[in-house]
């Protein structure tokens, strides 16, 4: 019994010097993470799916981090920035590229040379698309992904009219599109016009440039009047009103670009690289190939459109919110990103790896970045679309001549922007 009594004394002494031992070690504690904002659109399922998956991989990596996500669809850019002005701007956010002279311009952007080094591989980045988000000799944005514009044709319609190939350059197009615009039933009415035209200033800009025209002069102020930029936009106005081979979204009941192209309303179409998953979702019958937009006065053409990550300058967490933009727009994040194809690398790595280069869809895109014209207007951009589209749309229908529309549209952007300046 006495040797019972000692061994459960011996186990409550050794028990309290364990606990004794515990409670003198120091207490280890977790970090509470770091919380930072990414505030964005979302313009599809896939992409938000896309994302999600790519912020908690981001944060597997990063535990000290959490990323809030913020979906700003509706008046994106005014919300921005009315959140800078107030302070209350996400860490990180999207800006378009046809938004950056603004705010690039406005000191509420951070610099992000100072964050990069020779590991992120700067270089890999396609150069024309890295520009546009380059102001007085810093970056302000990474891009995450970028879209050129290609020729969509219809392969079934080129052979029911004897068309062997695509067209090469615009001359050509234009007499392709007279060749597939067709009455079947003989009764007036067109049921598949040869070519789909989109006459915002986004999709004729490129045809300015063409002739050496420009949308905006150094000081932000409208040029798309000139004698050069009239050249360009005739091409527009002789096909839609003496050729008659080109429709309009709303002359034959579409929404866009891309649908009137999966009906069968026109049989080639001047789109980009969300048209191809949104064809092969939405009409997978169509049988469709893309090659680069004609040329047009013997130059090739076409246009870039990108967004970036930038950085709040007023962030109180700019080392996290580097961290989210590096990873985002690393080999490994954009490889990710990019990988179902509804979005186009910035980095020529990730696209090679990824065969876009190759990809029969995707290499007349990817080919167009070389030369492509930025998407950007200025710092008032606005102004400058909306008044340039309103005249323009005009004149396409008859209703002014197109240098009347053009030079009307010219003054009154320039007018309100020197009350701007």
């Amino acid at each position: 019994m006495m040797i019972k009594v000692r061994q459960f004394w011996g186990l409550v002494v050794a028990i309290a010097i364990l606990i004794l031992a515990c409670h003198s070690l120091p207490l280890q504690r977790t970090a509470i993470p770091v919380t930072i904002k990414l505030s964005g659109w979302i313009a599809s399922p896939t992409e938000q799916k896309l994302l999600r998956q790519l912020l908690q991989d981001f944060e597997l990596q990063h535990p000290e981090i959490k990323v809030k996500h913020e979906v700003i669809n509706d008046q994106y850019m005014d919300v921005i920035k009315t959140r800078l002005v107030g302070e209350a701007a996400p860490d990180v956010f999207y800006l378009d590229a046809i938004d950056a002279p603004f705010l690039m311009s406005q000191n509420v952007l951070e610099p992000l040379d100072g964050y990069i080094t020779p590991a992120f591989d700067l270089k890999d980045f396609e150069e024309k698309v890295l520009n546009s988000f380059k102001f007085k000799n810093h970056i302000y944005g990474l891009p995450k992904d970028y879209s050129t514009l290609a020729l969509f044709y219809n392969k079934k319609a080129l052979k029911a009219a004897n068309l062997n190939s695509p067209p090469t350059n615009w001359e050509e197009l234009r007499n392709y599109a007279q060749k597939l615009t067709r009455d079947s039933n003989f009764d007036g009415r067109i049921d598949q016009y040869g070519f789909g035209e989109i006459p915002e200033l986004a999709r004729q800009a490129y045809k300015i440039k063409a002739f050496g025209g420009k949308l905006v002069d150094g000081n932000s102020y409208a040029t798309f009047a000139s004698t050069q930029a009239l050249q360009g936009l005739q091409l527009t106005v002789d096909q839609y009103r003496i050729d008659r081979s080109s429709a309009q979204k709303s002359d034959v009941g579409t929404d866009s670009g891309g649908e009137m192209f999966g009906q069968g309303k026109v049989a080639m179409v001047i789109e980009g690289n969300w048209a191809i998953p949104y064809l092969q979702e939405t009409f997978p019958q169509t049988d469709f190939a893309t090659v680069e937009v004609p040329k047009i006065y013997n130059t090739k053409n076409t246009m870039v459109f990108t967004v970036a990550y930038v950085m709040n300058k007023q962030s109180q967490h700019k080392a996290e919110a580097w961290k989210l933009i590096s990873y985002l727009t690393s080999k490994e994040g954009m490889s990710k990103w990019a990988k179902t194809g509804f979005a186009l690398p910035t980095r020529k790595s990730v696209a090679q790896k990824l065969g876009y280069d190759k990809d029969p869809l995707r290499s007349a895109l990817v080919a167009g970045v070389d030369y492509a014209m930025p998407w950007q207007a200025g710092k008032y951009p606005a102004v400058v679309m909306n008044n340039f589209d309103n005249q323009f749309v005009s004149a396409l229908l008859g209703q002014q001549s197109l240098q009347q529309a053009m030079q009307r549209a010219q003054a009154e952007a320039n007018k309100l922007i020197k009350v701007m300046e």
